[in-house]
């Protein structure tokens, strides 16, 4: 078995190792030449993932026609807006053998599309593609470091979410599967705009409380959204679900919940995103979700006052005193 990863930040190098520890060769992509020859030199991401050295099965590539020959499966953890031009330039090298699972948790800006579904767009024209998505509460740190980590792994085909849970699990690693890839993926994309509430309710000073109603009124939109587009409401009490989104808005590892808390003690988000190393999906996820909502008449109290806040300049206090002044509602009418 042969494996590839594409995606030389955080996430990508720390399944690669995952991956080179299975005794899985692994070839890694790295797109940016100067962290490539840092990584070849020294076996080790200093940029997006220092401390954290490559096993010996792992190789690293700075073309793509290099990493997919000779490999079987494809793993994409490249941010949401780059991915359609990512495959564009590796669908003529694929062919019907490859199997593709997207590691992004994201949702393309301009098609409001989910990841596998801008594959299905770009691939189809060169093969049927075999998609699956990998979702769930792992930070990327503690994967390379072998911190016990539980993921779901589906596909609208469960032969093949089967066969990459199998290929990926180890004691330390343990993958469920789910052929609900429209709920996994939207869970996982979702959950980071909570994650931004909570971190600038953190930044504002608040406490518990706020945080857990945060994330129990966060989950309540995320369902609604995405039952409204054909997931399962149980996905989003699992892995891809509450999860992630328990781990992402508590988690001090969490890039999105960084954001937030440095918004909420009032500094600007264009300064916060140039400070950053490593890109906080939330922001673009925001844009995303306030235009499906739209679109769908769906209600998103807390998504859409973070889309204020995050493209309207919108004050956080001011946006919290209009969610908490909001008409009185039934808990559970979804």
């Amino acid at each position: 078995m042969i494996a590839s990863v594409i995606g030389g930040g955080s996430w990508g190098s720390a399944f690669a190792i995952h991956l080179g520890r299975l005794n899985i060769e692994t070839k890694l992509w790295i797109r940016e030449p100067d962290v490539y020859e840092e990584t070849v030199r020294y076996k080790e991401n200093k940029t997006f993932l220092p401390g954290a050295v490559f096993p010996s099965t792992v190789t690293f590539f700075n073309d793509l026609e290099g990493i997919i020959s000779g490999s079987e499966v494809v793993f994409i953890a490249v941010p949401s807006r780059f991915c359609r031009e990512t495959y564009k330039k590796i669908a003529p090298l694929l062919s019907s053998k490859h199997i593709v699972v997207s590691l992004t948790k994201g949702i393309e800006e301009d098609s409001l599309k989910r990841m596998s579904e801008v594959q299905e767009e770009v691939f189809s024209p060169y093969l049927k593609p075999r998609i699956v998505a990998l979702s769930g509460p792992s930070f990327a740190r503690e994967v390379a470091e072998s911190h016990p980590t539980a993921v779901v792994v589906a596909s609208k085909d469960m032969n093949l979410a089967k066969k990459i849970q199998n290929l990926v699990s180890s004691l330390y690693f343990r993958a469920y599967s789910s052929e609900d890839i429209l709920g996994v993926e939207f869970a996982g994309a979702l959950k980071n705009i909570i994650a931004i509430a909570t971190g600038i309710s953190d930044g504002l000073q608040y406490g518990s409380n706020s945080m857990a109603g945060l994330v129990t009124r966060g989950l309540a939109e995320m369902m609604r959204l995405g039952i409204k587009l054909g997931a399962r409401m149980e996905t989003f009490a699992g892995l891809a679900g509450i999860g992630d989104l328990v781990l992402t808005c508590t988690g001090k590892l969490s890039r999105n919940r960084y954001v937030g808390y440095e918004l909420g003690k009032g500094k600007n988000l264009d300064k916060i995103v140039s400070s950053m190393k490593m890109i906080a999906e939330g922001i673009s996820t925001t844009f995303s979700a306030h235009q499906l909502a739209v679109r769908e008449h769906i209600e998103m109290p807390i998504c859409e006052q973070v889309y204020q806040i995050l493209y309207q300049k919108k004050n956080p206090m001011t946006a919290l005193k209009d969610l908490m002044s909001r008409e009185l509602k039934d808990e559970y009418k979804l």
